[in-house]
């Protein structure tokens, strides 16, 4: 147990019979009444935000998390299959995990989240841009690029985003894995 002066942006709590991690916290002193500590939490089950405001001498919960590195083997019916990068165990993963599955290529690195006690993993991290090839596009039509126009293109792994009219099959682009758009162009 400790209590709230400890908290801090990234700490995982247990709260309300789930586990979530600080987003943002404030400690407030009023110049009336007593101190508190506004926080912002995430739930790292549902992925929901909730707000919540704690007295300052309350104690909470801290739960004990070890991040580790796995590579993205191959998807099949049990879920996404990845290997732990110093042990080389293997782990599957279902989809609701992950925040952008389409994106994950063979061979991709992310970053795990493990409840340290009982070992089960709580969130999955993508590195934030991704470099994949376009396999299929419709060419842009010429001149029709006064506005920021875009158009449909399937990348390497199978997902649809949308890309500027001047990309043309075969490219390789960058992708912000966070909200699955286009960045640029990747710099070879």
């Amino acid at each position: 147990m400790a209590n709230t002066s400890e908290i801090r942006n990234g700490l995982c709590i247990e709260h309300s019979n789930d586990i979530y991690t600080v987003v943002e916290f404030l400690h407030v002193k009023p110049g009336k009444g007593p101190a508190f500590v506004r926080t912002k939490l995430k739930s790292l089950t549902n992925g929901k935000v909730v707000d919540n405001t704690w007295p300052s001498s309350h104690k909470i919960t801290i739960v004990r998390v070890e991040r580790r590195h796995y590579q993205f083997l191959y998807m099949d019916d049990m879920g996404y299959n990845f290997m732990d990068n110093e042990t080389y165990e293997q782990i599957s993963i279902q989809e609701e995990m992950l925040s952008n599955p389409k994106l994950l290529k063979e061979g991709s690195s992310v970053e795990m989240l493990f409840h340290a006690e009982k070992e089960i993993a709580l969130t999955i991290e993508m590195p934030q841009y991704i470099v994949l090839e376009v396999t299929h596009t419709e060419p842009g039509l010429k001149g029709n690029t006064a506005t920021n126009a875009t158009k449909p293109a399937t990348v390497e792994t199978g997902a649809e985003i949308r890309v500027p009219l001047f990309i043309t099959e075969g490219e390789k682009i960058k992708i912000d894995t966070r909200t699955a758009t286009y960045v640029e162009r990747a710099k070879s």
